[in-house]
């Protein structure tokens, strides 16, 4: 996680409208492994209060997102 007064200044974007799809510069994107577990999840559409409903699978492949154990 990219600290709150970092955001604007290393991706380009405001909080809340952080999105994995259309960075304009590429990051790297985790999903916790339970992702997999929902058909469908809803991840940031790139504006305040828009989001895009995807299949997990979809949305990590196309972003070349990497599944990890993010809560312990």
């Amino acid at each position: 996680m990219i600290p709150e007064k970092e955001l604007l200044p290393t991706t380009g974007y405001i909080r809340g409208g952080c999105s994995p799809v259309g960075m304009k510069k590429k990051f790297p994107t985790y999903f916790d492994e339970t992702a997999q577990i929902f058909e469908e999840i809803y991840v940031s559409a790139g504006l305040r209060g828009m989001c895009l409903k995807v299949k997990p699978c979809d949305i990590i492949k196309y972003i070349d997102g990497q599944m990890a154990d993010l809560i312990k």
